[in-house]
């Protein structure tokens, strides 16, 4: 088998989806959304976002489908939209977990973490867990492997990403 540095990285999943989701605004703005901080004027000064730049990460995550734009009118308003995480918006949750479980563990202060994220059904803490297909948790140093799936692509040349 060649080794994973034989691969083109161009066509890493975790490169695509940080091209689209990577930057701080997009990922604050995913997590707003999530947590129900659904209309733009919220969003803007929930984040301390410029408008200009809030409205072109909607834009860009509405067009990828990870979020849906519905239009609301306010009595005497202008109609005016709100955001929804969509499918593949939701299945993002886990990462933004992930991102906030690291922060709790390595970046709170000595009072702790500045939220908790409970289950709304029985009200215990939520953690997030890495498990194989077979339902195996793999715990706080797992043994992975990684083999060149279908889509990989070998590398053109001995320069990074064929160059």
């Amino acid at each position: 088998m060649r080794p994973y540095s034989a691969y083109d990285s161009d066509t890493c999943s975790i490169a695509r989806t940080l091209a689209l989701i990577g930057d701080r605004w997009t990922l604050l703005v995913l997590r707003d959304v999530a947590n129900g901080v659904r209309r733009f004027d919220e969003l803007a000064s929930h984040l301390g976002i410029a408008r200009n730049v809030l409205s072109s990460r909607l834009a860009r995550l509405a067009q990828a489908g990870l979020v849906e734009r519905t239009a609301y009118r306010e009595p005497g308003e202008r109609e005016r939209h709100e955001y929804r995480l969509s499918g593949p918006g939701r299945e993002l949750i886990p990462i933004l977990l992930a991102f906030m479980d690291w922060g709790d563990r390595n970046l709170a202060g000595p009072e702790g973490p500045p939220a908790v994220i409970r289950h709304a059904g029985c009200g215990a803490r939520i953690r997030v867990a890495l498990t194989c297909e077979e339902g195996h948790e793999l715990g706080e140093r797992p043994r992975l492997r990684m083999e060149p799936g279908p889509g990989s692509k070998v590398r053109s040349s001995g320069l990074p990403n064929g160059r």
